[in-house]
């Protein structure tokens, strides 16, 4: 059995992971606001741009938290593609979890059925970025941990759609994405309480990319990517911001010809 750890780096890695499932989940729950209050291509788009903030923030909590881990007697590298297809795993299970959630006719059963479909697309995301590792032994897996961690999965995915449907101010909204950060993060903690790793020394070089390689520079350009994304919505005028502005013009524009000096009469 080997000797793992989640704080190579103490606790600034799952402080950061934290930040990043926060940041994730706060501009997800944001475009959904604002997918429920559109209507056509814009909400599409905003649904998009959910599951785009809340899978790739669920995957960079994950490999933050994972730059972190280490295991005594081997080095740890990544298999390139199964990273990568963990990344498109996450969003796309989300985008069908948001999807659902935005256009089904009946909110209960579009919620139980989007919160079930994204938090096992969370967890397989979370086990196929595991099955990515590469050292040197086998890691295993404690089958009663992994249920409670793909449990947990579904729950906090079911209860950020929730939050998404009911919840329309940004002090609530702020409140349930730290919640959400704390249900991400346990998910992520549980998951790894699961790793057994029996270590067998070998000389070979290992295949994959090591952390600093691939994993650091890809968690750096999402990161970069939810920083933007949050710009852009923070600076993007809400439905009713636009309503009031499209009201302001008419009154404008009604009061216009009777501010307008009469014609002189001949």
């Amino acid at each position: 059995m080997g000797s793992m750890t989640e704080l190579g780096y103490g606790w600034l890695t799952p402080i950061l992971s934290y930040a990043m499932a926060v940041l994730g989940s706060a501009l997800g729950l944001r475009c959904t606001v604002r997918a429920l209050t559109a209507e056509g291509r814009s909400k599409r788009n905003w649904l998009l741009t959910a599951a785009a903030a809340i899978g790739s923030g669920i995957w960079t909590m994950h490999f933050v938290a994972m730059l972190g881990f280490t295991v005594t007697g081997s080095e740890i590298r990544y298999d390139v593609p199964l990273t990568v297809l963990s990344l498109l795993v996450a969003v796309f299970f989300v985008a069908l979890g948001v999807f659902a959630v935005g256009y089904g006719r009946h909110r209960g059963r579009a919620l139980l059925v989007g919160g079930f479909t994204t938090g096992l697309g969370v967890a397989a995301m979370h086990y196929l970025g595991m099955y990515a590792l590469r050292l040197h032994g086998a890691v295993g897996y404690r089958p009663a941990t992994v249920a409670v961690s793909v449990l947990i999965a579904v729950v906090a995915a079911t209860a950020a759609l929730w939050a998404g449907l009911n919840i329309r101010g940004p002090v609530a909204a702020g409140a349930a994405a730290l919640v959400m950060g704390v249900a991400v993060s346990s998910m992520h903690y549980t998951g790894m309480a699961a790793v057994t790793v029996a270590v067998r020394p070998d000389q070979a070089t290992l295949p994959g990319a090591t952390v600093m390689q691939f994993v650091f520079p890809l968690v750096v350009g999402l990161g970069s990517f939810l920083f933007l994304t949050a710009a852009f919505v923070a600076l993007s005028p809400t439905a009713q911001e636009r309503a009031a502005a499209v009201g302001a013009e008419q009154l404008r524009a009604q009061a216009a010809p009777a501010a307008a000096p009469a014609s002189p009469s001949l």
